[in-house]
């Protein structure tokens, strides 16, 4: 839908208002995005099947901001111009089970006397390997119930990583879903859609790849022979066969097998 006063002579007007509305949400000036709103604006957010107006936007807005002052999006082709309207297309890629997990997101943001008058953003989550447009289809209605965008679940992703690279959870045997849903400040449900909806695993397993690769480091690391079911359990498996059945989907070896390579790799660099 285009403002009643579109013309191709305001399309020099439309860029500059957009492209200060982009400085302000890349600097996390929320006072300056917030002021470039027009009075009447509508905000629609598709992937949530959400219609919002000023009154609402404030708290959206600085839940979706960039965490970092030199956060950058993936654009995908150039802001496109059209009299009083900007299109703008960009992604957001999270690594999931199957390879990688891309939000492709396109706003169309129409301007009206120098304000921003009107955003539609649509988003859609796309499996980069074998996607299956069935589910894809399946998003919307869940994370609708969730309040999520794909902002949000972006950066809802990034605090999982971020907690388990530095705080290791995983080291206990007892850890659970509400216990990390909590450390990172969400609720049980919003991790779990995450982990299963959008990067494709269950929660164990999430948590079991995070042991695997805590062993896989110490047994490259070891410098005297390796008790690699020891190593199993400081890493807070808590089954011997559920270890042995996660190292081999991830290596194709057992761990003996992986244990001998490293072993003939290390006297193979020692040899002169």
């Amino acid at each position: 839908m285009r403002a009643p006063d579109d013309g191709p002579e305001n399309t020099r007007a439309t860029g500059e208002t957009v492209l200060r509305y982009h400085l302000c949400w890349k600097h996390r000036d929320l006072d300056g995005v917030m002021a470039l709103y027009h009075p009447d604006v509508t905000y629609n957010d598709f992937f949530q099947n959400r219609v919002m107006v000023l009154d609402e936007l404030r708290e959206y807005v600085q839940s979706s901001m960039p965490r970092e002052p030199d956060e950058a999006l993936e654009h995908s082709d150039r802001i496109r111009l059209d009299g009083n309207t900007a299109f703008i297309q960009y992604r957001m890629t999270l690594r999931g089970s199957q390879g990688l997990v891309s939000f492709r997101a396109s706003e169309a943001i129409t301007v009206r006397d120098g304000l921003i008058w009107q955003v539609n953003e649509y988003a859609s989550l796309v499996h980069e390997a074998a996607a299956s447009p069935a589910r894809q289809g399946s998003l919307r209605p869940a994370v609708s119930r969730l309040g999520l965008s794909a902002r949000q679940l972006s950066f809802m992703a990034q605090d999982l990583q971020t907690y388990f690279e530095r705080q290791q959870p995983f080291l206990d045997p007892e850890l659970d879903l509400q216990q990390v849903a909590r450390a990172c400040g969400y609720t049980r449900n919003q991790m779990s859609y995450l982990l299963n909806q959008v990067l494709g695993q269950s929660f164990y397993r999430y948590v079991n790849q995070a042991r695997l690769r805590h062993v896989l480091a110490a047994m490259d690391l070891a410098a005297t022979p390796i008790k690699v079911d020891d190593m199993a359990f400081a890493a807070g498996f808590n089954s011997i066969s559920a270890f042995y059945s996660c190292f081999r989907q991830h290596t194709g070896q057992s761990p003996k097998a992986y244990a001998k390579q490293i072993s003939l790799r290390a006297r193979t660099q020692d040899a002169p």
